[in-house]
């Protein structure tokens, strides 16, 4: 039997996760956008996924609940072409809002179970790299409020941390290799905060001929 698992999507763009959710089976039910021309392109091709507004303005309370948050914050304040702000930066801290919404949704529920983060490889060096420390830390903290990630003399393109009832993996990986004509290295971080599977989903991968 196959189970159908409910997306919702923050900095939302032009719809990218729901556009790879529904190709996997998931269901996108509602998107956080602010620029007019994203959001038309995503009411043609998601008609049916509702559009929620500002993330500084939303209550995960008040949200649907859903299996997954996928979210690619601002990365204009950690890309190494950037000004390095880092999290404290303007657009960059807008990661915070993705937690806040998570802690905010799970209050009373166990959803969402999956968070999908999305952003530049200079994360890792931001800040020294106390700016990558604190996105596990606070993703961890969604789980566990106690959680406290130690410092890194320099972040590896992939790890992970597992918890006691939850686990987070992180992989640098390049859109070349998926058809797209250009070098586009990205961190892709998944959390599962009920349970060990971060690490199965971001690196095991289903055998296929050749």
């Amino acid at each position: 039997m196959t189970i159908s698992l409910s997306l919702g999507s923050l900095f939302d763009g032009i719809g990218g996760f729901p556009l790879a959710g529904v190709r996997q089976g998931f269901t996108p039910v509602w998107a956080s956008e602010i620029e007019p021309f994203p959001i038309e392109v995503t009411k043609i091709r998601f008609p049916d996924m509702l559009h929620v507004g500002d993330i500084t303005q939303l209550k995960g309370s008040e949200l649907v609940p859903v299996d997954v948050v996928c979210g690619g914050s601002p990365c204009q304040d950690l890309s190494v072409a950037g000004k390095r702000a880092g999290l404290q930066g303007e657009r960059s801290g807008l990661f915070m809002e993705q937690i806040r919404i998570i802690k905010e949704m799970r209050s009373g529920t166990n959803k969402p179970r999956y968070m999908v983060w999305e952003n530049v490889p200079g994360a890792f060096s931001s800040n020294g790299g106390e700016d990558f420390r604190a996105v596990l830390e606070e993703t961890a903290r969604v789980a566990d409020p106690t959680v406290s990630i130690p410092r890194s003399q320099g972040w590896s393109n992939a790890g992970s941390v597992l918890g006691d009832g939850f686990s987070i993996s992180w992989r640098t990986l390049d859109a070349q290799y998926w058809g797209v004509p250009q070098r586009r290295r990205r961190i892709y971080l998944v959390a599962d905060f009920g349970g060990q599977s971060a690490p199965k989903i971001l690196f095991e991968s289903e055998s296929v001929s050749g």
